[in-house]
């Protein structure tokens, strides 16, 4: 009987072994690990949610008491 889990690569599909044997997991190598990675970076992925209020990023808040 074979107990091990395995996953989907979510850059390629390919199918990954949830174990130390597979040190990239949940990505089947360290390329498809960067390209996710890319992906962050250019904004091609995000996690829904309000944009950010202008007042909030525009430096009009009150100065911190210490």
């Amino acid at each position: 009987m074979n107990s091990s889990i395995h996953v989907e690569c979510p850059t390629c599909g390919a199918p990954v072994e949830w174990s130390s044997k597979s040190p990239h997991r949940p990505f089947c190598s360290d390329r498809c690990k960067l390209i996710d990675l890319g992906a962050w970076a250019s904004g091609e992925h995000a996690i829904p949610g309000d944009e950010l209020e202008d007042d909030l990023l525009s430096g009009d808040l009150p100065p911190r008491e210490h």
